[in-house]
């Protein structure tokens, strides 16, 4: 899973060169344009900025009101009307696209804003802007530390008053109870924040920022307790929201996220006939696991779906059978970094980034909705560290909820694991597109595009011969890629058709062959969210379909590494418009 934000902060393009006068004057138009977005949008999110390496508003917060909000809307209809008025056929291919990306994300932010309304109903929101404003101030370098401390300083200044507006944007009535359990876990972790990445250095300021240090942490600390309280008290009592998004917001949520011409139908329909594929698959693969250990089986010649599934579940028995610590899952996720970093070279696959990488526990306030993320340095703090963030088991699990996880985290599912959010996933594909010179299509990067290629990254590696073609772990990653399929499946299904809990666990334990753990987690990730279950299939596929239309164009020309640094050289945009740019064909227009 990738962590990011969705909107613009700087726009960097190269000079206009030997171009008709007409395509000369559109493309100076839209981006001098983008140039006056950037430099006014971040100040409507501190966090966000910082997030994304806009360090000007560090020492700031953002404010919740009806107010902001008006602001931001108008600011919003401006830029798209000015929008509209460039003449988009007299641009460059490549602004063209960013002209795409731009029109999708001021749509997407006017509908947040003006239909979706989540700061209404999702105190989740308020949990992540809370601990993200002082995680990623501390996380890296980019600044002196005690210039980080004393920023940090004045936005602990400013959490009561960040807290007191959420709690008069929240109406409780309209919370979906998932939605406030979730926060009620994860407010605490706002005071471990402080407690892990700010006490610690405290020594290193001198007595006056010390003591103004002090007493912000002090304020900051009620404010966190206060509002533990009224969320404990107030709002999940009282919590009686529908999480179920319906027709209408899924659709149009969808259509902002995946910036596809592939329609909920479309992707039902693909979904449902890979299902059926993949565990025709997995069973042949079984199957040869299976005799590997029973030599002398006999095997029909027309098996039933129920001696299939008792055949695939008995090889993956073979693959559950190597686990890991319940405390190693870190050491082991950097041990398997070190060995898929030296495959990626070895073979050549793709063109491996210098940027630094850390694997790190995951921060408690980003916990409870995904059991791993990549988060990569913001375009504009090139340079820093990306952070692969495995979650540790929970304290309260049972010895079988502990057994269920690590039979489902195997040793050789953390492999695929980190290849999807390392390496030559996340982390490579997006150091490649910090790289891009249009920062602006850094920043609004597609997530379809991000998890479709860490889903394609597992199937190439497998096929790459990764652990020496071992049959395990292709019978593991088709059983991952099976995920995929039914995360787009009950993505839509929970949110449009109302399928229920007992019928979502059977399609993930019987029909996917995950355990009740990751089902169950899986469960409250869909109530949470929406459309983006989505993105690993329909980015899996997009991708996959481009891959096939390249090898066969360049038939005996065609080279992996070359394509796919080729692929990632155009940034994130969605595959549509990577597609244009390679194939040099007209960029689709969809805004």
């Amino acid at each position: 899973m990738f962590k990011g934000t969705v909107w613009c902060l700087m726009l960097v393009t190269g000079s206009i060169v030997n171009l008709p006068a007409a395509a000369a004057e559109a493309d100076e138009e839209f981006e001098d344009l983008g140039r006056g977005f950037v430099d006014e949008f971040p100040a409507f999110s501190p966090v966000n900025a910082t997030r994304l390496g806009d360090h000007r508003f560090d020492a700031e917060l953002d404010e919740i009101s009806p107010r902001a909000t008006n602001r931001r809307i108008k600011f919003l209809r401006d830029v798209r009307g000015k929008l509209e008025d460039v003449d988009r056929d007299e641009l460059s291919a490549a602004n063209k696209v960013d002209a795409e990306l731009l029109g999708n994300e001021l749509e997407y932010n006017l509908w947040q804003l003006e239909t979706l309304k989540e700061w209404t109903w999702n105190p989740t929101v308020y949990t992540d802007l809370a601990g993200g404003a002082i995680y990623n101030l501390l996380a890296r370098d980019f600044a002196p530390l005690p210039e980080r401390l004393a920023d940090a300083a004045a936005r602990l200044e400013q959490m009561p008053r960040l807290l007191k507006q959420a709690r008069a944007a929240l109406e409780p009535i309209r919370v979906p109870k998932i939605h406030a359990e979730t926060a009620v876990k994860q407010n605490p972790g706002v005071l471990s924040i402080i407690d892990a990445m700010i006490v610690p250095h405290m020594e290193q300021l001198d007595a006056g920022a010390r003591k103004r240090l002090d007493a912000a942490i002090g304020d900051a600390r009620k404010a966190v307790e206060q509002h533990q309280a009224w969320l404990e008290e107030e709002l999940l009592p009282n919590a009686e929201g529908e999480f179920r998004a319906g027709p209408e917001l899924f659709d149009a949520k969808l259509g902002f996220t995946l910036h596809s011409p592939l329609s909920r139908a479309e992707i039902r329909d693909r979904a449902e006939r890979d299902y059926q594929r993949v565990r025709e698959e997995m069973y042949e693969v079984a199957r040869g696991v299976y005799a590997g250990e029973y030599p002398h089986t006999i095997f029909p010649a027309a098996p039933d779906e129920t001696y299939r599934q008792a055949i695939v579940r008995a090889a993956l028995e073979v693959a559950y059978a190597k686990r890991p610590a319940a405390d190693a899952i870190v050491e082991t996720a950097k041990k398997n970094l070190e060995q898929t970093t030296a495959f990626v070279q070895e073979h050549n696959l793709v063109t491996v980034p210098e940027a630094p990488i850390e694997i790190i526990i995951m921060p408690e306030f980003q916990r409870g909705v995904a059991v791993a993320y990549c988060d990569a340095p913001g375009p504009l703090d090139a340079g820093q560290k990306t952070f692969y963030a495995v979650a540790p088991l929970p304290e309260d699990w049972t010895e079988e909820q502990v057994r269920s996880f690590l039979r489902e985290y195997n040793l050789l599912s953390i492999q695929d694991l980190t290849i999807h959010e390392a390496m030559p996933g996340h982390y490579l594909q997006l150091a490649h597109s910090n790289q891009y010179p249009s920062t602006l299509r850094a920043l609004l990067a597609s997530g379809p595009f991000i998890e479709g290629w860490a889903v394609y990254a597992e199937r190439m590696m497998v096929d790459a011969g990764y652990l020496n073609h071992d049959p395990l772990m292709r019978l593991i990653n088709l059983k991952w890629y099976l995920r995929s399929i039914t995360n787009a499946i009950i993505d839509q299904a929970i949110h449009v058709d109302g399928m229920q809990r007992d019928e979502a666990m059977q399609l993930m334990i019987e029909g996917g062959f995950q355990e009740e753990r990751e089902a169950a987690g899986k469960w409250v990730r869909a109530q949470l969210t929406f459309a983006q279950l989505s993105t690993y299939f329909v980015g899996y596929q997009e991708h996959a379909d481009l891959r096939r239309e390249v090898e066969r164009m360049r038939g005996e020309r065609f080279e992996l590494q070359r394509y796919h640094d080729e692929v990632l050289s155009y940034g994130s945009p969605p595959v549509q418009f990577v597609r244009a740019l390679m194939l040099d064909e007209p960029v689709p227009k969809t805004h």
